[in-house]
């Protein structure tokens, strides 16, 4: 098939998970192409069948702000035209599948009927979409769209809850790659950073408020009171100088890395026994995976989708939202047990399996086929 992937080209889950999907896509023989403003940040070697389309935008005197979703919708219709697409897969809600709607009318017009599926991420439904200002163009977009998927149990029911929503929503679990996910030999690596046998502790996000960067931050302050150990903290955003500001307060800046955007991070996850998520929402939690890939015990939130993910007492443990002080008693009683640690490494990587991507990418591939047969069906019909 010839699909259109519209998404964020960012370190975001949405962005890695759209990119990801269509370079397996794209192996298997589809033909793929990239709909947005930059090169996605992990499409970062050359395939016969990827293609990327760049959306520009103007500067007119007139407009205070680019019109980005005008300058997307003409770009996917022109990509359509032109590349003879088969269907159109957008991530996130906002703007995408609004901005999609408009492209299918439009096409609509030159006699050309495309089916648009849409994957709901996340903070698309549970913070963005909840603002008044866009959820009835969420709820539209959601219910106007041909088919429709989710990352998570726990999502699809909260778009119920948050919208009136008429359409199926079909779950369909993030992934992993394995031949870049998996356990490796770093301990040369793991010497230098750690040379006095120091626990390594790992972080990875967008750096925003949700994802409670701070709770992170304490944990680590009680571990290392107890443990000799260092914090990874990798990515970037708005939350990064206010913690790099609590981290020179608590005099742990010895102890804690701001590693920034990382393109290998696989490697560091490598080298970490312990990976802590305490996100107020988390629709999925894909980094959580991917260190469980590398066989790394998990200490989370119980919040959003990552029950899912993070299996209680077999993969790490949950606590409530905000709860600093059990998320540290369950990391000093992982790192200072090698017995429960050994067990729970093994628990993580049997339990990534399940999200192997050559299990998810089938149900994508499914669902592709039967939303398009229904759609160029019923034009046919009609």
């Amino acid at each position: 098939m010839k699909i259109g992937i519209v998404c964020y080209p960012t370190f975001g889950g949405s962005g890695v998970v759209a990119t990801e999907l269509g370079k397996a896509l794209a192996k298997k023989g589809h033909s793929i192409h990239f709909i947005t403003y930059k090169r996605p940040a992990r499409l970062d070697f050359f395939s016969e069948n990827i293609y990327f389309h760049e959306v520009s935008t103007a500067e007119y005197p007139l407009f205070e702000y680019s019109p980005y979703d005008t300058a997307l919708a003409s770009k996917m219709v022109d990509v359509v035209l032109y590349e003879n697409l088969d269907l159109l897969h957008v991530h996130y809600a906002i703007p995408h599948a609004s901005v999609a709607f408009l492209a299918k009318s439009i096409l609509k017009t030159k006699g050309i009927e495309l089916p648009v599926i849409t994957t709901l991420h996340g903070t698309d439904i549970t913070l963005v979409g909840n603002d008044p200002s866009f959820s009835p163009v969420v709820e539209f977009s959601i219910n106007s769209s041909d088919g429709v998927t989710a990352v998570s149990h726990q999502l699809k029911e909260q778009t119920l809850l948050s919208f009136d929503i008429h359409n199926e929503i079909k779950v369909i679990y993030n992934f992993i790659d394995f031949s870049r996910f998996r356990k490796t030999n770093k301990n040369h690596f793991k010497l230098a950073i750690a040379p006095n046998g120091e626990k390594i502790i790992t972080h990875v996000s967008n750096f925003r408020k949700v994802k409670r960067i701070e709770d992170v931050i304490r944990v680590f302050e009680k571990v290392n009171r107890k443990i000799k150990s260092k914090l990874f903290l990798i990515g970037d955003g708005p939350e990064r100088k206010r913690m790099e500001r609590l981290c020179r307060e608590i005099g742990l800046c010895s102890e804690i890395r701001f590693m920034g955007k990382q393109q290998a991070v696989e490697d560091l996850l490598n080298i970490s026994d312990l990976f802590i998520i305490p996100s107020e929402n988390e629709s999925f939690g894909l980094s959580a995976l991917e260190a469980m890939a590398c066989e790394v015990p998990v200490i989370s939130s119980n919040a959003g989708g990552l029950p899912e993910v993070n299996i209680q007492g077999v993969t790490g443990y949950l606590s409530d939202v905000g709860d600093v002080e059990d998320m540290a008693a369950n990391a000093i009683k992982i790192l200072s047990d090698e017995v429960l640690h050994e067990k729970l490494k093994k628990g993580a990587y049997e339990t990534s399996l399940k999200f192997h991507i050559d299990h998810i990418l089938p149900q994508y591939e499914q669902y592709y086929n039967k939303v398009h047969t229904r759609v160029t069906s019923q034009n046919v019909i009609a």
